[in-house]
């Protein structure tokens, strides 16, 4: 299940993308949700409510989308267990294409990932500059703790770049299941009021979306625990502002200088 692509959004995209719900072509936000700061705004009597005894799952499943549709910005965090490691992330994304956060892939090592917008920096850790840059000790002492900047015309790096933006985001965090979903049960994750659905993929593994059911219905939490691949992500801090700082240009090195410098290595 785990990407071992470069690719942050193609691994997102397989870790989220366990079966169920809130994925697919994104439309028009729900009307009819009030307009709280995220998830967990508190429910007021003017609040729309998820009404989950009379919409059907698939119906439930749309509301989550156009939900995720309208979001302005969120934080994406968790991890993903499989027989390669542990995946983690831990990134913020807005509708202006700011981003920022770090991601871990099993194997490979650890980024930091950030956009004002317009320019994108990634600021790999020294397993993954060996990874993907060689283990060449002069190699290494240019490159480690310098952010690569100026990739974002790189066809290889377009998935990279494309998670920084969050419609493009929202499209990809979570593929659409072939089988349909069922309604789960009423429950609280993180704070929030929410409900379930349930579907299981090809191979019988079942994956579990929480939305939330008071508000807007964002989806709040997705996590798989049968299979090899286990974990579970968390969806917050919908709409807040996201707030980022280019570093310093001492601190960076241009993608194609980098690429020069790892030929002549």
């Amino acid at each position: 299940m785990l990407s071992k692509r470069l690719a942050s959004t193609a691994a997102i995209c397989l870790l989220l993308g366990a079966g169920t719900a809130a994925c697919g072509d994104n439309k028009a936000s729900d009307k009819a949700a009030a307009p709280a700061t995220g998830a967990a705004a508190a429910a007021t009597p003017t609040a729309a409510q998820l009404d989950t005894d009379k919409l059907s799952a698939q119906e439930i499943e749309k509301k989550a989308k156009d939900a995720l549709a309208s979001a302005t910005s969120l934080r994406i965090s968790g991890k993903m267990t499989s027989d390669d490691g542990v995946m983690t992330i831990d990134m913020v994304m807005d509708s202006k294409g700011q981003c920022r956060g770090t991601m871990a892939l099993p194997g490979m090592g650890s980024f930091e990932m950030i956009s004002d917008g317009t320019a994108y920096f990634m600021k790999p850790d020294t397993q993954f500059w060996k990874t993907f840059g060689g283990s060449n000790p002069a190699v290494l002492a240019k490159l480690e703790n310098r952010y690569l900047t100026g990739f974002q015309n790189d066809p290889k790096m377009k998935d990279m770049t494309d998670f920084c933006k969050l419609a493009d985001a929202s499209n990809q965090m979570l593929d659409e299941g072939s089988s349909t979903p069922s309604k789960g049960s009423a429950g609280t994750v993180n704070g929030i009021k929410t409900f379930s659905l349930k579907e299981k993929d090809d191979q019988g593994e079942e994956s579990t979306l929480h939305i939330a059911t008071e508000g807007k219905f964002y989806p709040v939490r997705l996590e798989k625990t049968t299979g090899k691949d286990q974990g579970q992500i968390n969806f917050t801090d919908f709409d807040k502002p996201v707030t980022v700082q280019a570093p310093p240009a001492s601190s960076v090195i241009d993608y194609t200088k980098f690429q020069e410098t790892v030929k002549s290595a």
